[in-house]
Formats: structure tokens, sequence, C-alpha cells
């Protein structure tokens, strides 16, 4: 999962960032309605967390800013403005979901995942590639009910694939999805080779289906039918 975070607060924006990444998510920061646009324009993202109080304006300008570009992107408000026609607003506006600060980082992570199931995997806590079944609660892969010793980003690359079925995904978009925004700055994409190779290795040996398809110049597929 890849996250958004547009906040102007920096205590809370770090705390939420090392949150987010000791649970294994990629987030990236914004601190303005302006360059979270710009971000939203260069790079890909499943969910944006929005604050509602940027030094620039309302949060909620950005939706528009989405809706009209078309971006497949989640949106989770995030706002201390707690009544109610606030919360209608943004709703209304194209919001999926509304969370009043202060909050737990846990229901946080909750509110994250539960967007990211229901708009990224068709809602389902268990997903079925053939015979690998992935169990996205404990994070675990098997084969056969055999589970699979993935790594983290195979792991991740391996959820990425299935949420991203119905296309093709470049080796430039699996980079940013798995290590973050300047991942394509490294100079050599070849590590998403290595590990595309790795996770197929795996699952192969397992006796599980090779469901990625290699898209010469362009990238990969996911290549099992339902």
């Amino acid at each position: 999962m890849k996250v958004l975070l547009t906040e102007d607060n920096k205590a809370l924006q770090t705390n939420i960032v090392t949150y987010l990444q000791n649970e294994g998510i990629i987030c990236e920061c914004a601190n303005s309605i302006q360059e979270c646009q710009d971000k939203l324009v260069a790079f890909q993202y499943d969910i944006i967390i929005l604050d509602r109080m940027l030094p620039d304006g309302d949060g909620i300008d950005i939706i528009p800013f989405i809706k009209s570009r078309n971006l497949s992107v989640s949106i989770l408000i995030a706002s201390a403005k707690d009544q109610i026609n606030d919360k209608v607003d943004g709703l209304n506006l194209g919001a999926d979901d509304y969370i009043t600060k202060p909050y737990f980082m846990t229901e946080l992570i909750a509110r994250l995942k539960a967007l990211y199931r229901r708009n990224k995997l068709d809602g389902n806590q268990n997903l079925v590639l053939g015979n690998i079944t992935i169990d996205t609660d404990k994070q675990e892969v098997s084969v056969h009910n055999q589970i699979l010793n993935l790594t983290k980003k195979e792991y991740d690359l391996l959820v990425y694939i299935y949420a991203n079925k119905n296309r093709i995904i470049t080796r430039p978009a699996i980079a940013e999805h798995l290590w973050g925004d300047y991942a394509d700055s490294l100079g050599s994409l070849d590590f998403v080779y290595q590990h595309i190779k790795n996770l197929r290795k795996k699952i192969i040996s397992a006796g599980g289906n090779d469901f990625i398809q290699t898209v010469y110049g362009s990238g990969y597929k996911y290549a099992l039918s339902e």
C-alpha cells in the first residue's frame, strides 16, 4: 500500500509516517494543496490522507482536482473539524472516509486497510489466484495450504500485481509502489526484475500457477483468468 499524507503539522506528520512505515506501508508527504496536486500528477498512490486546514486553503478543494482527472486514489479526510456538516461536505464531494483528530493510530491503520481492501482488492480479505491464496490480514501466501516464505517486498509485489490485474504495470510503477516516489531516480530498475524472478521461482517451486506474464517493452500483467 502506498499513501500520500497531506499534513502541514510536522510533528504529527513525522509520527504518522513512522507508524505507517512500521506497518510496512510506503508513505510520502505533502505540506500544502499545491504540493499535493503536484505529487498526484507525478506519482501514483493507493490512498491520500487529507488534512483540511492547510497553509494554502481547505484540503477538500483537492477532491475536485482528483475527480476531474479520474485519478484512481481513495480519499481519507483526517481533520480536527468534527461537525456533522464538515463530514457531510467532504463525503459529498467524493471522499471515501472521514476521521476526526485526535485519533488513535490503530484506528487510522484499520481505516486505511479497509479502504485498500474495498477499492483495490474487491472487498476481499482472502485473495485467490488460481491455486495461490493470499491472506491479507495475516500477510501470508500459501499454495496447496503450504505457506510460502516470502520477503515483505515479494508479498507486497504479489498483492500489487493482483490489485492491478486489469492493466499492464511498468517497472517504474512497481518501483515507486514498493520503494517510494523517487525509486526511478536510482538509475537502474533491475532490482524489480530480480524481485519478479524470485517471487515466480518460490511460487512455481511450491506448485503454484505462474500468474505473471512479461509484456516485452512494457512491463508485466496478471496472467490468470478468473
